[in-house]
């Protein structure tokens, strides 16, 4: 896929919506060989804002020309109805990984060392937590996250078992199971991380069984999004002491979640306003991103996370 465009070796680009907040992502298109041009004239478009996904249609019906659009996140879910199969669509997928595995990391230490009582305590407290060497942790997805996260983990000389749509071997896991298998990966799971893209097939897929299935010092910690846990089963599992707690990045209802929400107040839920990622940290990776895409772009080479239209990630 080629995005020279007649008379120029350079692919034209256009970044919207159009703020001085993106000036980073414009220089990102130039250092990789792109020109930053308006929609009509562009044959790629670079979509920088991923809080107005319904402002995108209106745009790309100015752009004839589009082949390419670069989505900024690597969970598309308000994207997905925009998607075609008329143009190439890439997102963020992978870009992102590591400082969100490193959080996924601190809140399941967090969890596991107390921590999450600890900071609620106003007077002297019993000792309690669990270590996290020589462990077990069972991860949702086989993505980037789960990549990153396990290489973090070397240290720990941890156990990891990944749970994936199929049981394909995933580097550095010391087993892969299918979802239908997900109860059995569960059961002896010290930590339990979400790191899997949100689909019909996954939405709900911590529910009643699979919270039983958890060992009752097991903490879970979602940096995926919120729409994978059933909040009112996990309610009910951390008030029967099912499982240890939670530690949720990412909540449903979708962020921000409602002050009064039952999860604020629970002493045994720990959350982080979906900070995995800070606009600060995620800036430049997604820059770095883009940069490549348009290299890639430009020489007709396969892109960088392309999206499975069907499948919807």
């Amino acid at each position: 896929m080629s995005g020279d465009d007649p008379g120029s070796r350079r692919p034209r680009i256009a970044v919207e919506p159009k703020s001085g907040r993106y000036r980073s992502l414009e220089e990102a298109v130039v250092d990789g060989g792109g020109e930053v041009v308006d929609i009509a004239s562009a044959s790629g478009l670079v979509w920088a804002d991923p809080a107005l996904p319904d402002a995108l249609p209106s745009v790309l019906d100015g752009g004839d020309s589009i082949r390419w659009v670069g989505l900024p996140f690597a969970g598309i879910e308000p994207y997905v109805p925009h998607l075609d199969h008329d143009r190439v669509w890439t997102c963020a997928r992978g870009v992102y990984a590591r400082p969100v595995a490193e959080h996924a990391l601190t809140l399941g230490l967090a969890g596991l060392r107390g921590l999450v009582s600890y900071a609620r305590a106003t007077t002297w407290s019993e000792p309690e937590g669990r270590n996290l060497v020589d462990g077990r942790i069972t991860v949702f997805g086989a993505g980037g996250i789960t990549s990153e996260l396990i290489g973090l983990l070397e240290g720990f000389n941890t156990e990891v078992t990944v749970v994936r749509r199929k049981p394909e071997p995933f580097p550095g896991a010391v087993r892969t199971v299918g979802f239908e298998q997900r109860l059995d990966a569960l059961a002896d799971a010290d930590l339990v991380v979400l790191a899997l893209a949100l689909t019909n097939e996954t939405k709900g897929a911590i529910g009643p069984d699979e919270l039983e299935a958890m060992a009752p010092h097991a903490w879970l910690v979602n940096v995926a999004r919120g729409g994978h846990v059933q909040v009112g089963a996990l309610l009910a599992a951390l008030d029967a002491g099912q499982i240890a707690g939670a530690c949720l990045d990412v909540t449903d209802p979708d962020e921000p979640l409602p002050d009064g929400h039952p999860l604020w107040s629970h002493p045994r839920v720990l959350i982080t306003p979906h900070v995995a990622n800070t606009p600060e940290m995620g800036i430049p990776l997604l820059a770095a991103h883009i940069r490549r895409n348009v290299e890639l772009f430009a020489s007709g080479a396969d892109l960088d996370g392309v999206v499975d239209v069907d499948a919807g990630y």
